[in-house]
């Protein structure tokens, strides 16, 4: 096994057209991310699978806030959280995986979003920092230095997840084709993208 990881970030249903929390053309990641699946089995990459996994009452659902609605802002504990749609709620459909997604490839799925206290963007961290997912220990433990992000969202769980790879001090890559963003305000893919590539993130487009 080579010392790069692919990391599928929340290649989810709800995250789809007709989900709760649709990326616009989120389905039209599906395609490009089979292939670069394909190429990290020829290459012998490990292959890890984030998964949004949210419990019924998780503070980030607006439903879950009086007199607020989507795309609200509340502070969460002492942070500042942008509330959804419920979406991705543990053993629902909408927190299943895309179909049509080559699944078996996948070494691993790492599942974050399950403290309804706090919400988690990235792959490896909480939005707090305060607890780390399994992703950091797998990736090390598997002698990894390198990664690719693709998934959804761009401007959400995508960069969180390569930001906090580059705190990490991993090398990161960004395939952008295999991406697609909620874009709850104009410009917020391209900020991201900005920002990522601020930070070290080689972006291939």
């Amino acid at each position: 096994m080579t010392n790069h990881a692919l990391i599928l970030v929340d290649l989810q249903n709800d995250f789809l057209p007709g989900g709760a929390l649709a990326a616009c053309g989120g389905d039209e990641v599906i395609g490009p991310t089979n292939a670069a699946i394909a190429r990290a089995v020829e290459e012998g990459s490990l292959i890890v699978a984030t998964q949004d996994w949210h419990p019924p009452m998780h503070g980030s659902f607006a439903a879950n806030h009086e007199d607020k609605q989507p795309g609200d802002v509340v502070e969460l504990h002492g942070i500042q959280q942008v509330l959804w749609p419920v979406h991705c709620v543990q053993y629902t459909g909408g927190a299943l995986f895309a179909p049509g997604l080559h699944t078996r490839p996948i070494h691993r799925v790492v599942r974050k979003g399950t403290d309804p206290a706090l919400d988690s963007y990235s792959g490896f961290f909480d939005n707090g920092h305060q607890r780390s997912t399994e992703l950091e220990f797998y990736l090390r433990s598997h002698e990894i230095g390198r990664i690719t992000v693709l998934g959804l969202a761009t401007d959400y769980c995508v960069k969180f997840t390569a930001l906090d790879g580059r705190e990490l001090d991993f090398e990161v890559e960004l395939l952008l084709p295999a991406c697609r963003a909620v874009n709850l305000k104009p410009g917020d893919e391209a900020a991201a993208i900005d920002e990522m590539r601020a930070a070290g993130v080689v972006v291939r487009e």
